[in-house]
């Protein structure tokens, strides 16, 4: 045990009480979960937290109680094993040592002949819910925010028994969408009904007296009163499932995530049964991730996402932050509607579209109401936050229905007169307090602002499509912008749920910027001859969210085209326009239709006689980000490299397992051959 101690482990403790139950002729020994911290420190479990629960197991048996039941504090069960830890693990020994460890403490209540139960009354994650999955009962609270085994997101595998038991308990085709797909699809969580449709949880009680109903269930079952069935698992359908499941891997991530194979080979052992045998695969599977290079870009990752985003640098102290009680929204159209959507739900005050005319006015305005009845048609609102909503969102042709606006975004055509135009029509009707926000992708704040009489209340505000889906919000500070204005923006951003990112007023900001270069260095070598097809593949080995046409076309080209247009009137030596490109734009086709290049697009393009491979394709790419981004940090768009990662992951979607993107330019070596030098240091994010 001394070789796994980890020195900074914050021990959840298994403390042990005796509760008596009403019906039962002896007490229930009730084990919970707790480190000591409120509910934004979850429970873990390091060496000692283990340590903790297998002692408490040992009281709790010897104590002969009518059953054993686990819990955890105030709405946390356990996310699962303190991955802070892993890094310090010195061989692979180590890490065998580990997996063993939580095998054999879990599996004390798997095989107790004392009825054993798990009372998860919150979020339950990784080794957290593989926690449960050994207890022969299950009840689960309605108001568990968080359910799910992502280890595969982060470049590991369910360690703690979770490949084993969930698919013989739910069987393969849920197992596989729990452990595979919902890691790959942005760590998407369960939700408790879910949950208890798949079969993870025996009974869904409510939150509010989820204890009392808890213990009176599981008397119910002692007692013989409760029966609980569930459905056979149906074995024929596991090698179709498996072999589907493999074959979308490949389709999308081209065994550029080690771990997502691991876990389907473990999968595949799930079958037989051999629990002991499928354990031990699960040691050897983790004890090999620990010390891969997409573990530690992972982990760095996460920690991005869970620390840095929550604490954006250089943002202004939020005690400057100005009050905002209502929100106007110039534009009426699509991105505008889900902005007025966004902004009703999450600050719960009155929202006010403008536009030209009454026809797109109402047309946005009809947009809000029918994705609030969508949400209540499939029970993610109740009728009467929907009612609520209803009331907070209107629209006006008149302009002057935003003068008592503390917050106003424009979300209108990207055109930098139009944009200026927009706002001098404003500064007469609102305070001069009132914050004005700019949804522009590429141009230029400061411009923007500069004929204003106020433009220290200018910032840009800008969100990534779909709205609701990515978290990230690029704020950016104009050349006058004050700092009310932009701790009320960050404000803002936090009330929004997002994650926000602070960022320079220099052209496409971040995300688009390095999109635009990588995807223009693709499209140059499309238009030097290099086929369509060879181009869009060259990246695969990434494990990319998507191949490159596939997000020109979610960007769509004509915007694409644009956004191009002001890098290289910025940046002309490094980013050209591709004629190609504007051909596809004003054809309006697509490019791809149903996963495939469209032939009619093809046509249109006048390609050069100088095809590249698909390796010197890939290597163009790569070195085209690594030059961009450190050009990036040496003007200060963004204060490091780790907010540049942050915000291709939050706002593009690039995997964990590269890191973002710098750790990956750091372990190919492309970083010192481009500039020089590494963007982080040796260790930060690999293994060396």
């Amino acid at each position: 045990m001394s070789a796994l101690a980890a020195p900074n482990e914050v021990v959840t403790r298994a403390l042990l009480r005796q509760v008596n139950v009403p019906g039962l002729d002896r007490p229930a020994a009730l084990i919970t979960l707790d480190n000591g911290l409120d509910h934004t420190k979850p429970n873990t479990f390091g060496p000692a937290g283990l340590t903790s629960l297998d002692e408490a197991i040992t009281a709790a048996l010897a104590a002969n109680p009518a059953f054993i039941a686990v819990t955890g504090k105030p709405y946390i069960f356990c996310v699962g094993a303190d991955i802070t830890s892993l890094p310090l693990l010195a061989n692979r020994e180590q890490a065998l040592e580990i997996g063993r460890l939580g095998h054999r403490v879990f599996a004390r209540l798997k095989d107790s002949e004392i009825p054993t139960f798990a009372f998860v009354n919150g979020a339950a994650m990784g080794g957290g819910l593989e926690l449960a999955l050994h207890c022969r009962y299950r009840t689960l609270s309605g108001g568990a925010t968080a359910l799910a085994l992502p280890e595969v997101s982060l470049g590991l595998v369910p360690g703690w028994g979770g490949t084993q038991l969930l698919p013989n308990l739910i069987g393969i085709p849920a197992a596989t969408q729990v452990i595979l797909q919902n890691p790959l699809m942005q760590n998407r969580m369960l939700k408790p009904k879910q949950a208890a449709e798949m079969g993870i949880a025996d009974v869904l009680l409510e939150p509010a007296d989820f204890l009392e109903r808890s213990l009176e269930w599981a008397a119910g079952v002692v007692r013989g009163e409760v029966t609980v069935t569930r459905p056979e698992v149906d074995k024929d359908m596991w090698a179709g499932v498996l072999y589907f499941a493999r074959q979308t891997l490949d389709q999308r991530l081209h065994g550029a995530v080690p771990a997502a194979y691991k876990a389907l080979d473990l999968l595949e052992t799930a079958k037989d049964g051999d629990f002991a045998a499928g354990t031990a695969d699960e040691d050897e599977a983790l004890a090999d991730l620990i010390f891969s290079e997409e573990l530690r870009s992972g982990l760095y990752a996460f920690d991005l996402v869970q620390r840095r985003a929550k604490r954006p640098a250089g943002a202004p102290d939020k005690g400057l932050a100005r009050p905002v009680t209502k929100v106007g929204i110039v534009g009426a159209g699509l991105m505008a509607s889900q902005l007025a959507l966004l902004f009703a739900r999450r600050l719960q005050v009155p929202v006010v579209m403008t536009d030209l005319d009454q026809a797109r006015v109402d047309k946005g305005v009809g947009y809000v109401h029918t994705q609030i009845e969508k949400a209540v048609s499939r029970g993610r609102m109740d009728k009467g936050t929907a009612a609520k909503l209803y009331g907070l969102v209107s629209g006006s042709v008149d302009k002057s229905a935003l003068a008592d606006a503390d917050f106003v975004i424009e979300a209108v055509f990207e055109d930098l007169t139009v944009k200026k135009q927009v706002w001098a029509e404003l500064e007469k009707i609102v305070s001069p307090e009132a914050v004005l926000a700019t949804n522009t992708s590429s141009l230029s704040v400061s411009a923007m602002a500069a004929d204003l009489e106020h433009p220290e209340r200018v910032v840009g505000f800008h969100f990534f499509n779909p709205v609701a889906v990515l978290p990230l919000l690029e704020i950016v500070r104009g050349e006058r912008t004050d700092d009310a204005a932009l701790a009320t923006a960050f404000a803002v951003g936090k009330q929004l749920k997002k994650s926000s990112v602070l960022v320079k007023d220099a052209p496409a900001f971040v995300v688009n910027r390095l999109l635009t270069r990588f995807l223009g260095t693709v499209f140059a070598a499309v238009d030097a001859g290099t086929p369509l097809d060879v181009a869009d593949s060259a990246l695969d080995s990434l494990g990319l969210p998507m191949r490159p046409l596939a997000l020109l076309q979610l960007v769509g080209p004509a915007v694409a085209y644009h956004v191009g247009g002001t890098l290289h009137a910025a940046f002309p030596e490094r980013f050209g326009v591709s004629e190609n490109l504007r051909r596809i734009a004003d054809s309006g086709q697509p490019i791809v239709v149903d996963d495939q290049i469209n032939a009619e697009v093809a046509k249109l393009l006048v390609v050069g006689d100088q095809p590249l491979t698909a390796e010197q394709v890939r290597q163009n790419a790569l070195e085209a980000l690594a030059q961009e981004i450190r050009l990036m940090l040496d003007e200060g768009v963004v204060a490091e490299a780790q907010d540049i990662d942050l915000c291709m992951i939050l706002g593009a979607g690039w995997p964990f397992h590269l890191g973002g993107v710098t750790p990956y330019l750091d372990r190919t070596g492309t970083a010192e051959r481009v500039t020089g030098r590494r963007f982080l240091p040796p260790g930060a994010a690999s293994l060396r």
